[in-house]
Formats: structure tokens, sequence, C-alpha cells
């Protein structure tokens, strides 16, 4: 049936529950798993009065961000191999997260996406959105959701 899927996580404790039924699924079918994390690009939000920002403290940013992401995805990681379950893990710069699932869905040939629902309900959902909506909305590959 589906041989590669792909999991996004951002670490929430929704996210890890759709990793964890995600490695599960993976090991039931004989399936590889490729993680993916979207790092949130460097942005700066101030008035004329003061912005104040050095190229270092962009580069520290970001190198800080990535080494999150890698110790998260790394703990994953070993998890799945425990299991027997054939694992990678990629984490990019985008601040449009749903944009970079598709892209590492495409780029990873992953026959299936795995992720976690939002979580929100009501208003909420509607005014917010979800980058699981947006992943369902624009993914021409199918999308288990996991809630």
């Amino acid at each position: 049936m589906f041989k590669h899927i792909l999991i996004p996580t951002d670490g929430s404790d929704l996210s890890k529950k759709a990793v964890k039924k995600g490695i599960e699924l993976a090991k039931t079918l004989n399936a590889r798993v490729t993680l993916v994390h979207a790092v949130p690009e460097f942005r700066v939000i101030a008035d004329e009065s003061f912005v104040s920002l050095t190229p270092a403290a962009k580069k520290r940013f970001e190198e800080e961000s990535r080494e999150r992401a890698q110790k998260m995805l790394d703990v994953i990681v070993q998890q799945a191999k425990a299991q027997g379950v054939r694992c990678a893990a990629v984490s990019a710069a985008n601040d449009l997260p749903y944009q970079q699932i598709i892209a590492t869905a495409k780029s990873s040939k992953c026959d299936l996406i795995m992720m976690a629902s939002h979580g929100r309900r009501g208003i909420a959902s509607v005014l917010l959105g979800s980058e699981t909506a947006k992943v369902l909305t624009h993914s021409t590959i199918p999308v288990l959701v996991v809630r």
C-alpha cells in the first residue's frame, strides 16, 4: 500500500501523537518514514525608531533554530529505528510550513503525508486556519490526519 510516509512535526503534543501513530503505521506496512520540521525564518518586526539587529544576531537565531530542530528530529529518528522503521529527517527554514511539507513530500517521493490536526475548534479554526487544512487543500499526495 504505502511505502514512504512523510510525517511533519512541530514538537507539540498533538504532533507527537501523529508521529507515534505514523511510526506505528510505517512499521505495520513495512514502509519508511521521512520527518519534516519547518524552521521559522528570521524576521524583525519593529517600527522606525528601533532596528539595531546585526548579522550576527540573525546567524545566531538561525543556528539555534536549526539545533533545536535537529535535536527534536534526532530523538524521533532514534524512536523509529528502535522499532525497526527506516527513518530520515529534514528541517528547512520556511515561514509557510504547509509549502515545506508538500515540497518535502514531493522531493522525497512520499506516497502519504500523515499529520496532526490543528486542534482548534469553532470560530478559532475558521479565523486562524491551520497548516493541516492548507496541506489538505494544496497537496496532490494523500493526507491522513491524526486527531
